[in-house]
């Protein structure tokens, strides 16, 4: 009986071992497959970088999208006005608290230059592990840091930044944020954007020298499948959507360009914001659109450009 129990105890222990390698094997297997997944991001803002706050909040409201004043950065001599969406998305129109602005600001080659689009912004709910990934695939990253805006009404909202990649924050890759008051102490929904059918900002289309390189990088980031490419020579670029996310890359289809004077300018960043619509026929009718093209089988309509400061923005079919 003794032997007997003995062998029962042997083959216990042995089928325990097989067992939890087993278990070790599919855990292994399964954490790389989520590793290897395609990471979702959801744009919290684009930032329009100008050199004076009020000719560009009065642009906006010419144009039917009147903004609110949304206070000064604490950290930096800058300060920004909103223009919130339903999903709590926005745009910030950020400029120096004075005209130009000095030196050390971040962003502050866009806002003398009066850039327009110059950074986005994406939303984390843990930024130190979204810090330590992406470092881990080889890309700069800088340290979160702690910055906050104080709105007319006193209320005062608090997040973690950082920023990804060697160039300005938000250039290529996006800016991380992560809220510590709540996320309605920053943004909530302005009233010229309500009954609009305009829901947030949904797509952002980001300048780039080398497509290749540009595709090759989100990729490598996160994980997505490979993008859709066409060329639009009315917007003069060709273009690379990344399906079911908010980028698009674009690099210019010639030399003279807009876009290649841009980026000779000011680098890679975002160029333009598009805004998703839920009834497209409604906002475009709601803001005069002239006409309506095609971007990747999506209706996509622009404001006038000329009327915005230059600045890009468009409505794009949901």
């Amino acid at each position: 009986m003794l032997k007997e129990d003995m062998v029962y105890r042997l083959l216990a222990l042995s089928l325990g071992s097989v067992f939890a390698f087993a278990i070790g094997v599919t855990a292994k297997s399964q954490a790389q497959t989520d590793a290897a997944s395609p990471i979702t991001l959801t744009v919290d803002h684009g930032v329009i970088c100008e050199s004076e706050l009020g000719p560009i909040q009065q642009a906006f409201a010419d144009a039917g999208l009147r903004s609110d004043y949304g206070g000064r950065h604490l950290e930096s001599p800058t300060q920004m006005a909103i223009l919130g969406f339903e999903d709590y998305s926005y745009l910030g129109l950020d400029t120096p608290v004075t005209s130009p602005a000095p030196q050390g600001v971040e962003l502050g080659k866009f806002m003398d230059g009066n850039a327009g689009p110059c950074a986005w912004v994406v939303n984390v709910t843990d930024i130190g592990r979204e810090v330590e990934r992406v470092a881990g695939l080889g890309v700069k990253v800088e340290a979160p840091n702690f910055l906050s805006r104080k709105k007319p009404d006193g209320t005062l909202s608090k997040w973690k930044k950082a920023k990804l990649g060697e160039e300005t924050p938000g250039a290529t890759l996006p800016l991380l944020l992560q809220d510590i008051t709540p996320r309605s102490y920053r943004v909530e929904p302005s009233a010229s954007t309500k009954g609009t059918n305009v829901t947030g900002v949904t797509v952002v289309v980001l300048g780039v020298r080398d497509l290749d390189a540009g595709i090759a990088l989100f990729r490598r980031v996160y994980h997505w499948p490979a993008p859709i490419v066409e060329q639009h020579p009315d917007f003069g670029a060709k273009l690379a959507y990344f399906e079911g996310t908010p980028v698009i890359l674009a690099v210019p289809l010639a030399q003279n360009s807009w876009l290649s004077e841009r980026l000779a300018r000011f680098g890679q960043s975002p160029i333009a914001f598009l805004l998703g619509t839920s009834n497209f026929k409604a906002t475009s009718a709601r803001f005069s659109f002239p006409n309506t093209t095609q971007w990747f089988n999506r209706k996509v309509s622009w404001f006038d450009p000329d009327k915005l400061h230059g600045v890009r923005l468009g409505v794009i079919d949901q």
